[in-house]
């Protein structure tokens, strides 16, 4: 999905394109043997599965052969980006090329996905001086993502993080606070909340705060999440069939990949939908 502001001026192409890529994920990232990955990999090696042309030997069935980490893995285009600055050479180049690279690839990942989420916010009916600090900030990222992989500017990516988290916290409030005047009840919040295996079938948690919560393996079969902030919640084996997430708030497309849903579930139009997600609707 392309970054763009809300007057639909273009940001940053945040969708990632595997085949602009020199295989950075699947060299640069470690992976440990577990549910997701069926071997060990450390990072700076490449996958036994990739092939001399840089493409995956087994994409088509990553989950079959183990590989469910793979498939939840986004780069928020950055893959492409940091390829594309390095002009024709890479990793295989040498370690001269391959450790600015690798380093590179992992900072501008985080400034893609920093500029997904000021995508959502900047988009979000807020008070305009809210806004327009959303839409500051991602002028901010944009410009450092558009900078060559070696300037220094780009190291002050922790601080940019713990801004771009305050700003997305004041939004959701804003977000929740002005929905929830319309809702019936009261409303618990249930920020960084161990909710593992929780059962919430047909729960209402519109503008819930489930930032950061556990909820892996949760049963939110039919639960109502519109609104609800998920910025960091863990849908690891979450059930989401039926469930509707119109709306809700900081969703990210591996979020969605780690969860189960089905043909009635509804993400925001923005994510995409899963590809091992059932055609079918849950009973």
């Amino acid at each position: 999905m392309a970054g763009t502001s809300p007057d639909g001026r273009p940001v940053l192409d945040l969708r990632a394109d595997c085949a602009r890529c020199a295989a950075l994920c699947c060299v640069a990232l470690p992976f440990q043997r577990s549910a997701d990955f069926a071997f060990d990999k450390p990072g700076g090696v490449p996958c036994r599965n990739l092939r001399d042309d840089l493409r995956c030997g087994v994409h088509a069935h990553l989950r079959d052969r183990g590989f469910a980490g793979c498939t939840v893995f986004d780069c928020f285009g950055a893959g492409q980006r940091v390829t594309a600055a390095f002009a024709g050479r890479d990793w295989r180049d040498g370690a001269d090329v391959a450790g600015p690279m690798f380093a590179a690839f992992g900072v501008q990942r985080r400034l893609h996905e920093l500029a997904w989420y000021l995508v959502d916010a900047a988009g979000r009916p807020v008070p305009a001086a809210l806004a327009d600090e959303a839409q500051s900030l991602l002028a901010r990222v944009a410009a450092l993502a558009d900078a060559a992989p070696d300037d220094p500017a780009r190291g002050g990516v922790d601080a940019l993080h713990a801004t771009v988290d305050g700003l997305l916290a004041r939004v959701s409030a804003a977000v929740r606070g002005a929905a929830r005047r319309s809702l019936p009840g009261r409303r618990r919040d249930r920020r960084r909340a161990d909710l593992v295996g929780a059962r919430l079938r047909d729960a209402d948690l519109r503008t819930v705060d489930l930032r950061g919560a556990w909820l892996m393996g949760a049963d939110l079969r039919g639960a109502d999440l519109r609104i609800a902030d998920l910025v960091g919640a863990d849908l690891r084996g979450a059930d989401l069939r039926g469930a509707d997430l119109t709306d809700a708030l900081f969703v990210t497309g591996p979020q969605a990949a780690a969860a189960r849903g089905d043909a009635v579930t509804r993400l925001p139009g923005r994510v995409p939908r899963p590809t091992h997600w059932t055609a079918s609707v849950a009973r």
